[in-house]
């Protein structure tokens, strides 16, 4: 043997990072699984299961196909490659580039060599040449530099159909009397049901944990969801916890899937005449804009950044993020219900409720942070700390996103289907049964009208303070809301 090469969770790809270079006559390949990534949190066990059950099944694929293969069990990541090392001589470590800055840090003051990672389409020095030019990191210029870049619907440099996005047209409310697909069923072998026994968890159905399974998962959105993926991307139903959306993101967050093959699946449909454009546009912005835009903006943010509290933020994370049944509001129940399920719900769940919910209460944004990449089976650091810090909570006065998402009980009433039924009224700010979310909505932009004054795509919003009769008894009902959401009553 010459080399170590070392895969990490979110590495499971034969054809990209160090796996690129391997020879099966040469190289030891080792796989750790640390106990102080499995149990240094309390950490979603459906989470944990999709994440160990892939590094394991990664790793029997890799002996199967005749690689040298260790996989340790070990206190931390560095203790495993100590014992690599010792099994096997002081033979030099390589590996991929790390996703997060505290694991770059721990394997290179151990040693390790790193190549690039290509686990994604920009690498870190593209990025950076991107971000270097520019006076404020608005997305949408990014996503238009990598259509350009990659050659992506454009035609003699400009985009095929004459606009850049339809995400005008991609905002339909929940339709009534809709039949959503069927979602796919991943069945569970030996070492799906051995991590089982060892979690004490009896799995959903929801997440494979091999490749094949997750092509089959890829294949299964083209065939039955990308045509409608775009006009209902941002509903949220009663009807169906997934709606159109991919379910993809946690097997290109792990590298069971690479962001090259399902941006090249998608474009096949679309060519063939069988998704539309605006469905295929706003799908291929998820891929090659959004994901790619908040990876590079972590590495070009920096360490501390997950740090900061612009909007001074300190309340303790409430009860009912932890426990569904913790409150009376219909959208939180059904929401948290569905995470503590099978660790996932959509984007507009997470950005429009959860965290708009943990803005306007002032959470502490490190504890909602903590929690969000404790529970969802797609989180990790380099996506978890722009998405919380940066756009879900404001954290850091407009550093990445220009105004915070926040909303009152309308934008909940427009989009999900949760409002019927609730014990609080969208269209009421104050009394008893008034929504928090209209509530506190009002109260927040009072709390914070001294900042947001100077924001002009806020000024509107602090400007309807003024107009606020009730304004008074308003920030009394704000109190009691708050006070109820701490005690888990509300």
């Amino acid at each position: 043997m010459k080399r170590i090469l070392y895969i990490p969770f979110d590495h499971l790809n034969r054809d990209y990072g160090v796996l690129k270079t391997v020879d099966p006559a040469t190289d030891q390949i080792v796989i750790v699984e640390s106990a102080r990534m499995t149990t240094g949190r309390p950490w979603h066990k459906e989470r944990l299961f999709f994440l160990i059950s892939s590094a394991r099944h990664f790793a029997s694929e890799l002996t199967s196909a005749g690689y040298k293969v260790s996989y340790l069990k070990a206190q931390t990541t560095i203790d495993g490659l100590k014992r690599a090392q010792t099994e096997l001589g002081k033979l030099p470590i390589y590996s991929a580039e790390p996703s997060s800055f505290v694991q770059y840090q721990q394997l290179a003051e151990f040693g390790v060599e790193f190549v690039p990672n290509d686990f994604f389409l920009t690498t870190r020095v593209d990025f950076e040449l991107w971000a270097g030019k520019q006076k404020s990191f608005l997305m949408e210029t990014f996503y238009r530099a990598q259509r350009l870049r990659l050659g992506i619907m454009i035609e003699d440099g400009k985009p095929k159909t004459g606009v850049w996005n339809f995400d005008k047209e991609n905002r339909l409310p929940p339709p009534k009397n809709y039949t959503w697909p069927e979602y796919l069923v991943h069945e569970r072998d030996e070492i799906d049901l051995e991590v089982c026994a060892e979690l004490e968890l009896n799995p959903t159905n929801t997440w494979a944990t091999t490749r094949s399974g997750a092509l089959a998962q890829l294949d299964h959105f083209i065939e039955h969801n990308l045509t409608n993926f775009g006009p209902y991307e941002d509903a949220v139903s009663n009807d169906s916890w997934a709606l159109h959306h991919s379910l993809l993101s946690p097997y290109l967050n792990n590298g069971l899937l690479h962001a090259s093959e399902v941006i090249s699946a998608a474009l096949v449909k679309y060519k063939a005449g069988h998704a539309p454009i605006a469905s295929v546009e706003a799908f291929v912005r998820q891929i090659i804009g959004w994901r790619e835009y908040l990876n590079g903006m972590y590495w070009h943010l920096g360490a501390d950044y997950k740090f900061k509290n612009g909007l001074t933020a300190e309340r303790k994370l409430l009860p009912l993020f932890q426990d569904s049944s913790k409150t009376k509001m219909k959208c939180m129940q059904g929401i948290v219900s569905d995470i503590e399920t099978r660790a996932w719900t959509h984007h507009i769940p997470r950005l429009m409720i959860l965290s708009n919910l943990a803005l306007v209460t002032g959470v502490n944004p490190i504890e909602f942070l903590d929690w969000m990449r404790e529970q969802f089976i797609d989180a990790t650091e380099w996506v978890m700390v722009p998405n919380i810090i940066g756009m879900g909570l404001h954290a850091d006065g407009g550093q990445l996103m220009t105004k915070p998402y926040a909303a009152g009980g309308a934008y909940i009433s427009r989009m999900t289907q949760f409002c019927k039924g609730c014990e609080y009224d969208p269209k009421l700010r104050v009394g008893e049964t008034a929504c928090p979310f209209t509530t506190l909505y009002w109260d927040f932009l009072d709390r914070h009208k001294e900042e947001f004054a100077k924001n002009h795509r806020m000024s509107q919003q602090v400007a309807g303070i003024k107009r606020l009769s009730d304004l008074p008894e308003l920030k009394l009902r704000a109190q009691q809301v708050l006070s109820g959401l701490d005690k888990g009553t509300i």
